[in-house]
């Protein structure tokens, strides 16, 4: 296994509960996560949040197709659990918020992957994906949760 891992972490000039109904709305993370292409929801669970999703990236010289778990910890936690993939072997992603006063969040995006067959271009790949699907995660949701001000 090659496990390629990394996390990012954003302060946020808003209340918990702004930057939770961001990362809550998965149906929706496509329009501001760089990379992410489509969320199309297969399964919602029994408070009609996305349970099960089909998701595809783009990883710049590829495009990778998961179906992912998404479990909900509000307003802390949620996180995305590979169910089914062709194209990586193991995907684990997580949203982590942390309320630092009444008008501020920290939120750290981390993701785990094994890209399995294409192991052997572990280096490469995570240079090239590092930024990508992981660095400039948390400033993104900051500009998300800003824009819905």
């Amino acid at each position: 296994m090659t496990l390629l891992s990394g996390s990012s972490s954003a302060d946020i000039n808003a209340p918990i509960e702004r930057c939770w109904a961001v990362v809550e709305d998965v149906a929706g993370s496509a329009h501001w996560q760089g990379g992410l292409e489509h969320v199309d929801i297969v399964e919602r669970d029994n408070e009609g949040r996305p349970l099960i999703c089909d998701t595809l990236n783009d990883a710049k010289f590829t495009k990778v197709r998961c179906r992912v778990r998404v479990d909900y910890d509000p307003p802390y936690r949620v996180t995305f659990t590979r169910v089914a993939s062709d194209d990586v072997d193991v995907m684990e992603a997580s949203w982590e918020l942390e309320e630092l006063g009444p008008q501020r969040t920290r939120a750290t995006y981390s993701l785990a992957v094994d890209p399995g067959p294409v192991g052997r271009l572990a280096r490469p790949l995570e240079r090239a994906l590092r930024p990508v699907v992981v660095g400039r995660r948390a400033e993104e949701l900051a500009r998300a949760v800003a824009q819905r001000g």
